[in-house]
């Protein structure tokens, strides 16, 4: 009887110990579990998007706009005028053609060609343009006028055909009236490469 007592007593003892095992082991499941949840990475934060605005007249423009859109790895966007410019309109040697009149007028701005878009996406905007009568073409004017730029850094460059960029980028930030962070801006060759590019970009 004894010996019975003493089998069944050393029995409960062995599955009370099993039982106390099993527990312990799901409690360390559970802590490791909770331990690696917490350690996972963050999610990565991207930066926002670069675009390149630009309008060209000759192709000078468009050809140096294009390098320094592949260049920042930034979209692309080409600003096109309602009623087109013909050779006419841009000879400046003319009094009277329609773009001596535009540049010589504050007030002008000609009409843009379809929508620009929502910009809301971009954090960075490139603006070139070509150099009229020491200006900006005041189709520029529209587009800054126009374009929300709020909280965006804005970067203004150029193509001239001798004449240097001037002020043409301080008057294009003052007409946007406040909206955007404006950088000093800079004149360029349309064959500027690449590297050259990328080289002025990393250092705004």
């Amino acid at each position: 009887m004894k010996k019975l007592s003493l089998i069944l007593m050393t029995l409960l003892l062995a599955l009370t110990c099993a039982a106390c095992g099993q527990e312990k082991g799901s409690e360390n499941m559970k802590s490791t579990t909770k331990t690696a949840s917490a350690a996972a990475p963050a999610e990565t934060k991207t930066n926002g998007k670069a675009l390149v605005v630009y309008y060209s007249a000759s192709g000078n423009t468009a050809k140096l706009a294009g390098t320094l859109a592949a260049a920042v790895q930034a979209d692309l966007l080409e600003l096109k005028p309602a009623q087109p410019y013909t050779a006419h309109d841009l000879d400046y040697n003319t009094p009277g053609t329609r773009a001596t009149v535009e540049q010589r007028d504050e007030s002008a701005r000609p009409q843009l060609a379809g929508s620009i878009g929502d910009l809301k996406q971009y954090d960075t905007i490139y603006i070139g343009y070509p150099i009229w009568w020491s200006l900006a073409p005041r189709l520029m004017y529209t587009f800054v006028e126009s374009a929300d730029l709020s909280g965006k850094k804005v970067i203004p460059f150029c193509t001239s055909g001798g004449s240097g960029m001037g002020a043409s980028g301080e008057a294009l930030a003052a007409a946007a009236k406040g909206k955007g962070n404006w950088l000093k801006g800079r004149e360029f060759s349309p064959s500027a490469s690449s590297s050259q590019l990328k080289a002025w970009a990393d250092s705004l």
